[in-house]
């Protein structure tokens, strides 16, 4: 612990899956933003009160990041009581997508190899916007909030942001850090023969170099982070999902069927040539961990199930996503969300030491990534009150990760999809077509009988 450590501080290192991502956010990949667009500008007083209400109740979130470098060791470091963080604020004439693409990509965990370092996993920002707007974003580290423990934060803050400094409203408090998820796995469910182990990393490895990508508009390694964004309306929103149930699919299948179609559909092949795309599902494990841990424990709770798919010209969705959907299935009946966590692991780490493994050097590992389950979110009087325009939770990318990868909410019953992609490697122009032809093959399906 260093001479400026808080005394009363108490440590623990990170886990297998949280080393990776301490590893790969300085790279570029994994600075979670959670935006919030108002036309009330919020008290800031009260807001910084509300941001320290949820350091108290969630530890996690009060920690800091330390780097020993003559360990190569993280860990968290965590205070009995918050520290007082300061709430960044600015006046800018940008809009309110360019101050979220700002934050992806300002990097506060970028250190330097050779010293130690102890750095904050949450910041606030508040940016006085054109039009008498107001946004406030929440920027914190992956490897502390995945996209549930995000999402149950956006209610937390809200709730207290509604309360209007009265201090009545309670929330969710959690006795200490946690533990790692590699921690919580069920006895033997990680298990993996040493000889299957070898097999499938190899199996992952050859099979990288044979899948297809979106086109690459710059080789090399990517720069930054950007966001187009995907929007559905409420009835076929409603006719998409009614599909989905009928035949016992998700949505994430659906979106990545589509996704695999419109990437087939952008490079003019014939009908009759075949292509190999790769997919990442992120799936939480929080109900199927031991003990099982409900969305308000904070933290990264998410296992990655990669699967590959090979695609055709005039596939039909449905079909392809039932695919999709029973390659998963048959991914987690088969165990691998957990026996092959340390293999994803290892690879992502192999890839961020050595570009030079990824197509191009471009860091690319799958065409696309999605979420298994879609968030649900309603709008509330008390969002109406506080003049909430907005809200959009992502994460960069720009670092080892997907070309697409999907952040997706069900709002009011509409589809709301935030696709993030990294750039030069992939332009605006090239991935507002491409999501703009994917929300076109989605809506041709809403009315297709099954």
């Amino acid at each position: 612990m260093s001479a400026d450590s808080p005394s009363d501080a108490v440590s623990r290192p990170v886990g297998g899956t949280e080393y990776s991502w301490c590893r790969a956010v300085p790279g570029g990949t994994g600075v979670s933003v959670l935006a919030l667009l108002f036309s009330k500008s919020p008290n800031l007083s009260h807001l910084q009160t509300c941001i320290h209400k949820l350091q108290d109740s969630h530890p996690i979130l009060r920690s800091k990041l330390r780097f020993d470098p003559s360990t190569n060791a993280f860990s968290f470091l965590t205070p009995s009581t918050p520290s007082a963080l300061q709430i960044r604020t600015s006046d800018v004439s940008q809009s309110f997508y360019l101050t979220l693409e700002h934050e992806m990509n300002t990097n506060p965990w970028s250190h330097h190899e050779d010293q130690v370092t102890e750095t904050d996993v949450m910041f606030a920002s508040f940016y006085s916007l054109p039009d008498q707007k107001w946004s406030v974003i929440l920027q914190l580290h992956t490897g502390v909030c995945d996209r549930a423990s995000a999402a149950f934060l956006l209610r937390e803050l809200l709730g207290l942001l509604g309360d209007g400094g009265g201090g009545e409203r309670e929330i969710v408090k959690e006795n200490g850090v946690g533990l790692a998820i590699e921690d919580c796995i069920p006895a033997g469910k990680a298990n993996k023969p040493f000889w299957a182990r070898g097999v499938d990393m190899l199996g992952y490895s050859v099979n990288s170099f044979r899948f297809s990508n979106l086109e690459f508009k710059e080789t090399g390694k990517p720069t930054s982070t950007e966001f187009v964004r995907l929007n559905i309306g409420l009835d076929d929103t409603d006719r998409i999902l009614s599909g989905c149930r009928s035949r016992g699919i998700k949505l994430s299948a659906l979106l990545a069927a589509a996704g695999f179609i419109a990437t087939y559909a952008s490079k003019n092949l014939p009908d009759d040539k075949w292509e190999k795309y790769s997919l990442a599902t992120l799936i939480d494990c929080r109900p199927l961990l031991d003990p099982v841990l409900s969305d308000h424990h904070i933290g990264f709770y998410h296992s990655a199930v990669v699967n590959s798919h090979d695609v055709k010209g005039k596939e039909d969705l449905w079909d392809l996503a039932q695919r999709v959907h029973t390659s998963l299935e048959t991914a987690k009946n088969n165990g691998k969300h957990f026996t092959d966590m340390a293999d994803l692991n290892f690879l992502m780490l192999k890839a961020i030491d050595n570009p030079g493994l990824t197509q191009s050097s471009s860091l690319r590992t799958s065409l696309i990534s999605v979420f298994e389950d879609a968030i649900s979110q309603n709008t509330e009087q008390f969002h109406k009150d506080v003049g909430l325009l907005d809200c959009i939770g992502c994460a960069s990318v720009h670092g080892v990760s997907p070309s697409l990868a999907m952040f997706d909410v069900i709002h009011d019953g509409e589809l709301d999809c935030v696709c993030v992609y990294p750039s030069p490697t992939h332009s605006r122009e090239q991935m507002q077509d491409f999501v703009d032809h994917m929300k076109k093959i989605l809506l041709g399906s809403a009315d297709t009988p099954q």
